[in-house]
């Protein structure tokens, strides 16, 4: 009873081990690129046919020569264990801006800000 369940423990840690396997897109082959949750057969195809180009320089290089590839894609498939020279994606330094909006007066049709919005309540006459 005590071999069984080493041998499913041992099992399951082996199992959980491939399914986080990594793959440089580099070095790694059509088998291993399509093992890559988000990549199947058309994109490890351009993949390849980009890397006969030469070598990926870092994740900038590989989302400009592969289509298909933008920033939110190459933070997926780096999540999914794809690396670049053995780096991982991070996550986009440049968060995007939300217009914070207008905090003082109204612009009057002609484009000028309505003064009295400015003023506090007291001052207002």
């Amino acid at each position: 009873m005590l071999k069984k369940l080493i041998a499913a423990v041992f099992a399951f840690i082996l199992s959980a081990g491939l399914a986080f396997a990594q793959a440089d897109v580099n070095k790694a082959d059509q088998a291993a690129l399509d093992g890559i949750k988000g990549i199947g057969p058309a994109m490890s195809k351009r993949i390849l046919d980009e890397r006969k180009k030469g070598e990926f320089k870092d994740w900038s290089d590989f989302e400009t020569r592969v289509k298909g590839v933008g920033e939110k894609s190459a933070v997926k498939l780096s999540d999914a264990g794809l690396t670049v020279n053995g780096q991982a994606r991070g996550k986009s330094a440049v968060a995007p801006v939300k217009s914070a909006g207008k905090p003082f007066g109204k612009k009057s049709k002609e484009g000028k800000e309505d003064a009295a919005m400015d003023k506090p309540a007291a001052a207002k006459g």
